[in-house]
Formats: structure tokens, C-alpha cells, sequence
């Protein structure tokens, strides 16, 4: 796992802390939704197929890109196709109205999931720990 400060130009258009996560070909590819509220932006980005854990790949890649908001808190997120299976399942669309913990989709084998947080998240994990889908909290707000 990563975690930096980036210009984020999509949905905040300001700074905001990115989180990447990188799972192996061994992980639960499994993707579930991170805060209750409703989808307000939702792309899908035709792209290429880079390594998951190089940089590049967050901006070349084949993706989705979701945004959240709720009445306390707006982020963003990306699932992004890593080298191998090269496929992004997600039914996900603008307007839906999503729960936290929910199961909305998947990314196949050796793939990222990054996400745009606004800097008033309280951060709960560290540079490279392992987080489990459904179990680890990134963040409070």
C-alpha cells in the first residue's frame, strides 16, 4: 500500500491524499463500497494494461472511476486492471445510492484499487501495512 499527497483533478480539483492498494494474483479481488452516500460521478476508461504497483498505471490503465458523496464527506475511487486477467466487473452507476462494506464489483487477479481521500480523513492505516476488503478501516471522518 501507498499513501501521498496528489493534485487530484476529476472530482475534488484540489490536493487530496491518494491510497493505493495493490493485490497479488493471491488476494480477494473482491471490492466493496467505503462510505454510505450516492454516486455523483462514475467513468469507465478504456486504457492499457501496466504492472498495477507502477505509477503510470493509475492514469493508463483500463479503469472505472467512482465518486461518493454523502452530507458529511465526498471521495473517490478507481478500480484499476493490473497485467494479467486485464478485467474490471462492476455494475456500478451514477445516481445509485450505496452502502458501506457493500460488495459492488471486482477486479481480476494482480490489480489496484486507488483512493482520493480530502485531507480532513483521519488516517487509520500506515505506509505498506495489508488491508483486507470488509475488515480494515482506512479512515475516519
Amino acid at each position: 500500500m501507498k499513501i501521498e499527497e496528489v493534485e487530484e483533478e476529476i472530482f475534488f480539483k484540489q490536493k487530496v491524499r491518494l491510497i493505493s492498494i495493490f493485490m497479488s494474483v493471491l488476494d480477494v479481488h473482491v471490492n466493496r463500497m467505503p462510505i454510505d452516500g450516492r454516486v455523483t460521478y462514475f467513468n469507465y476508461q478504456r486504457g492499457k494494461f501496466h504492472r498495477a504497483f507502477k505509477d503510470d498505471a493509475s492514469y493508463e490503465n483500463e479503469q472505472t472511476v467512482i465518486g461518493i458523496e454523502n452530507p458529511r464527506t465526498r471521495l473517490l475511487f478507481k478500480q484499476i486492471a493490473g497485467i494479467i486477467a486485464r478485467r474490471i466487473v462492476c455494475p456500478v452507476r451514477e445516481g445509485w445510492k450505496v452502502q458501506k462494506g457493500e460488495r459492488f464489483g471486482m477486479i481480476k487477479f494482480g490489480s489496484r484499487v486507488d483512493i482520493f481521500l480530502p485531507n480532513n480523513v483521519n488516517l487509520l492505516v500506515k505506509l505498506n501495512e495489508h488491508v483486507k476488503a470488509g475488515e480494515t478501516i482506512i479512515g475516519t471522518y
